[in-house]
């Protein structure tokens, strides 16, 4: 497989103290990665050093090919931030629409991906009047509607309830299947490391382990993600 995300000695400083420690990583093109870790380990970091938005210290982070924050890899790229950047007073589908015009897309595109994210009923709610949850969601619409390449999702299963979580993960590997979308992942929440094809686990700015979840639960011999990463911790 090419990869679409090549990092190596990534270093990040903030305020004197070191944020990312010397990563290396590679991620293939059309799969499904889980960043997982603690809050404050360094993931959004990460995301932002990918997406081209953080000054990083040392190192390299290519993305599809071209150095991350390349002006060509902005249609490449969708990013759901943890704090959504949507408008509130637009609807969903409004919200939607502004970024589908950004990037071409056709306004049938529109109704798919709300479908997609299960917000067709309230696709004409003003986004302030609605929950956290269905604000991620239009978030996530935004980042889908121009049919990136590679989409970046910080803590997009945050506020969500079983069922969502489920139907999101569903999407997420739908776009990798069908549509070869690389698609990253982060999350405190170990339970969901089961969706993805490989794993990137971090603490305190450092990798943990890298690898798919079956060889880490079979490596450590634990029952549960939850207790792979703390053995893995505890070794570390």
């Amino acid at each position: 497989m090419n990869a679409a995300i090549e990092v190596a000695g990534l270093v990040v400083e903030r305020g004197g103290k070191v944020v990312l420690d010397h990563l290396d990583l590679v991620v293939p093109e059309g799969t499904v990665t889980g960043l997982l870790g603690p809050n404050g380990s360094g993931k959004t970091t990460l995301l932002r050093s990918i997406v081209g938005a953080q000054r990083i210290t040392a190192g390299t982070v290519h993305v599809l090919g071209r150095p991350a924050g390349h002006p060509a890899l902005r249609a490449e790229i969708g990013y759901t931030t943890q704090a959504p950047s949507v408008y509130g007073d637009l609807t969903a589908a409004e919200n939607v629409r502004y970024h589908a015009t950004l990037h071409g897309a056709r306004r049938s595109t529109v109704d798919e991906i709300l479908a997609a994210v299960g917000l067709t009923d309230e696709a004409g709610r003003l986004v302030r009047a609605m929950s956290g949850g269905q604000v991620n969601r239009v978030s996530l619409a935004c980042a889908l509607v121009g049919r990136p390449r590679l989409l970046l999702l910080d803590e997009p299963t945050v506020g969500l309830d079983p069922l969502l979580r489920r139907d999101l993960w569903h999407l997420f590997r739908a776009e990798a299947t069908e549509r070869g979308t690389t698609i990253v992942v982060s999350s405190h929440v170990m339970d969901e490391a089961t969706h993805c094809d490989h794993l990137l686990l971090l603490r305190d700015g450092r990798f943990v382990a890298q690898d798919t979840p079956q060889a880490l639960l079979a490596l450590t011999g634990a029952a549960s993600m939850d207790d792979a990463f703390l053995h893995l911790v505890e070794v570390s």
